[in-house]
């Protein structure tokens, strides 16, 4: 994954007192720390208490022993030592050169002095610098500024702030660099009314144009969402070096203009400027968003060039893009070749995987990537590295999309046994694991253990009921989210209205619809208004849902016209069905599955000029026969079905087992309903063919054999079901008392007593 860019501190030039100015070293500002360097000689020329001198070179260990055994020196090589604790953040040898300088006076020197203030700051024990600071004779800028960047770099930001408002109490004047620590300050706060302050105060002493001071109020207008401010602050900068053009390169990301920032990072290549690992990494997150596959081999190229290819943040970034792409190959090579792999390095490979199954082609593609992501992750707890909250929502979000439940329970576990379960990110995760995965018994335990909810878990879990038929619970978990004063958004009134449509309460959902409108000043979008229209289809009240069609203010999208085709077909207006088909062909004219649909309705009413118009059509499109698939996961292995499949090692026991089903179903009141096939195009005659072993039957007997008596069933199928195995499986699930999950291209069909959740109507074939 993309590293994002870090807060950039500011650099500048201190003004020093003359007592200062006296003193063989000056202070440097750093941009990656922000707080201020002091350059020094390595070695020193130390001298006895008994007077004599004896130059020589000592390391850092034996100048520390010299200290102890009580040597002199003078005030000014105190900051070779001190600046080597800082080098090797250690406090403790700072404290013992310290406690030196207290014994010989020499804390006397103010120079000295504030010095300790900035080496304890830096070896994160600001108790320490915070006492120095006190006992100071005197405070100047740089005094007060060290204390200021001390709290900024150890995360204390309003802290930094507090002593930036002594310090103007007490009279002293800010300099370029301190006004950076404090913008630094004001933006991980993200005190946007501070930093404007700040920021006139720049204007004002005209020194807006600084880099420094540019860089930090370009981070801070990016955090606070203002990108025009942030492009301004950038544009004023005279004099732009690589942190000014990355921070507004990364502003751009961080605020939703991905060509912006692009372009930006084109420009900044022209005018000669050097990326660094932050831009690089910055550029390609910027290509992720846009799928830019182009560019990024192109800035690949450049990351060789430079030399940045080993990189880690650069590598991982470069990986993200190509899994984000579909380039799973690239991305894998890129992954095998590393010798050290970070956390992120893992969760990018894993959220990239998860990321491929929502943008796969196809269903078998999809599955694909999610074993593979689910390799990974087995990978990733062999090698020793433990999860974050990122890893086990990515792979939760996986185990949702194949409806593997069995590995979602396992990272269920693991998640109680590392402590991640209490972190709302994974555990919202899980809710909408379990309800993915047909487990609402176990989402609702889940979300009523959660100590603290979002909006995100509200909807979620609402979301759940709705899916799985429970239209009383997901409404009265509306009205407690509502007493809760968790405001509701537009996804949560989709789940409400879907809940509504499922039970054909029209007056609630109306109700609904015009209170997300007016008390809630939501306005609806296409997945309202196809929640309505399903509700109206459901209920064979046609002339409402197509009047709701034309009054939207957009072009209804496939799912509407699914569900048009699937109510028209229902209720028997094949005239409207036939319309409905022909836009859903508009919106997919490379879709077999939508051809097949409207080619057999036209064999249905015998209109045979229309049947050849759609085959020509699919040979025009060069459309083969429809594929289907269906696969089953069993104790962590997959099998995968065809329809009349025979290439299983268990194929001819499983389709035995189908007809012994069929057979059994039939005293129950199931009756087989065969499709039709156009046998000859030109020949208005057709051909009924069986749909005994159509990929889903094979799988479900698959698992009945396989599994114990009272275990469920959970299939996925790349197409729609057709209505004679929907009409099988409700059998069936009441023959054998098994809970039997489909989840199909369109939706999730749960079967339980002869029941299925989406209230056995659909987009079936």
């Amino acid at each position: 994954m993309a590293s994002s860019l870090p807060s950039v501190a500011v650099s500048g030039n201190i003004k020093l007192d003359q007592e200062f100015r006296k003193h063989p070293t000056s202070f440097i500002s750093s941009e990656k720390s922000g707080i201020a360097n002091v350059s020094y000689q390595k070695s020193q020329t130390i001298t006895n208490f008994d007077g004599s001198s004896e130059p020589r070179s000592l390391d850092f260990r034996e100048a520390l022993v010299m200290i102890r055994e009580g040597s002199k020196v003078e005030s000014s090589y105190y900051v070779p030592l001190l600046q080597e604790c800082i080098d090797r953040n250690s406090a403790s040898d700072a404290q013992v050169v310290h406690g030196h300088i207290i014994k010989t006076g020499s804390h006397q020197d103010l120079f000295v002095t504030t010095f300790l203030v900035n080496v304890y700051a830096k070896c994160r024990i600001m108790e320490n610098a915070r006492k120095v600071f006190g006992i100071l004779s005197r405070r100047n800028v740089v005094s007060w500024t060290a204390l200021m960047s001390g709290y900024v770099h150890n995360s204390r930001p309003e802290l930094a702030i507090r002593v930036f408002l002594e310090m103007l109490e007490a009279g002293a004047y800010p300099t370029n660099y301190t006004l950076g620590i404090v913008l630094n300050a004001s933006s991980t706060l993200y005190s946007i009314e501070l930093g404007k302050q700040l920021h006139a105060y720049s204007i004002k002493y005209q020194i807006d144009f600084d880099t420094s001071i540019g860089n930090s109020l370009c981070s801070l207008y990016s955090k606070c969402g203002n990108l025009e401010s942030a492009f301004k602050a950038f544009k004023k900068i005279k004099e732009k070096n690589v942190i000014s053009w990355t921070s507004a390169i990364s502003a751009c990301g961080d605020n939703g203009d991905a060509s912006k920032g692009l372009a930006l990072f084109t420009e900044m290549l022209s005018e000669g400027i050097e990326p660094n690992e932050y831009t690089l990494t910055s550029a390609l997150s910027l290509c992720c968003t846009m799928l830019s596959l182009g560019v990024g081999i192109q800035i690949h190229s450049l990351i060789i060039k430079l030399g940045y290819e080993l990189n880690l943040p650069v590598r991982n970034a470069i990986m993200y893009l190509y899994l984000k792409c579909g380039m799973i190959n690239e991305a894998r090579k890129l992954f095998n070749g590393m010798e050290a792999m970070s956390l992120i390095t893992w969760n990018a490979m894993i959220a990239g995987h998860a990321q491929i199954i929502d943008l796969a082609e196809d269903d078998l593609s999809a599955y694909q990537s999610g074993t593979e992501a689910l390799n990974i992750f087995l990978k990733l707890n062999r090698s020793g590295v433990k999860p974050d909250l990122f890893t086990f929502s990515s792979i939760l979000t996986v185990c949702s999309s194949m409806v593997a439940l069995e590995q979602g329970e396992q990272v269920h576990a693991q998640s109680i046994k590392s402590g991640f379960l209490s972190d709302i990110v994974v555990a919202t995760a899980l809710v909408n694991m379990y309800n993915k995965c047909g487990s609402i018994e176990k989402a609702s335990k889940v979300f009523i253990e959660m100590s603290t909810r979002t909006l995100i878990s509200w909807t979620s879990m609402i979301a759940g009921f709705a899916q799985h038929g429970r239209t009383q619970q997901a409404l009265q978990l509306f009205e407690d989210m509502r007493i809760a004063g968790v405001r509701p958004n537009q996804v949560t009134f989709v789940s409400v209205l879907s809940a509504c449509s499922h039970a054909g309460m029209v007056n609630k959902a109306l109700g609904y619809f015009e209170s997300m409108k007016k008390d809630y000043r939501i306005k609806p979008v296409m997945d309202h208004y196809a929640c309505l229209i399903d509700m109206f289809v459901r209920l064979g009240r046609l002339d409402e849902a197509f009047g709701l069609v034309k009054k939207m203010d957009f072009e209804p999208n496939e799912f509407i016209w699914s569900t048009l085709v699937a109510g028209c077909r229902t209720h028997g207006n094949l005239d409207r069905g036939f319309y409905a088909a022909e836009q859903l062909l508009k919106l997919k004219p490379k879709d077999t599955e939508t051809y097949v649909m409207l080619l057999n309705m036209y064999i249905s009413a015998e209109r045979w000029k229309d049947v050849s118009r759609v085959r020509k059509m699919m040979k025009e499109e060069k459309l083969g026969k429809l594929e289907e698939w269906s696969w089953i996961s069993i104790k962590d292995k997959v099998h995968s079905f065809k329809p009349n499949d025979k290439s299983h090692p268990q194929s001819e026991d499983v389709q035995k087992y189908v007809e012994s089903l069929i057979d059994q179903v039939k005293s129950l009141g199931y009756k087989a309903v065969e499709s039709l096939e156009l046998t000859d195009e030109d020949a208005e005659t057709t051909l009924f063919s069986s749909t005994s072993f159509h990929s889903e039957k094979l799988a479900i007997a698959f698992g009945l054999l396989n599994t114990p008596n009272a275990a469920p069933i959970r299939v996925i199928k790349n197409i729609s079901m057709c209505r004679d195995c929907h009409n099988f499986v409700k059998f069936v699930s009441l023959l054998t008392s098994r809970e039997i999950t489909i989840r199909d291209s369109k939706r999730l069909h749960k079967f339980v007593n002869g029941k299925c959740s989406c209230g056995d109507f659909g987009a079936l074939l």
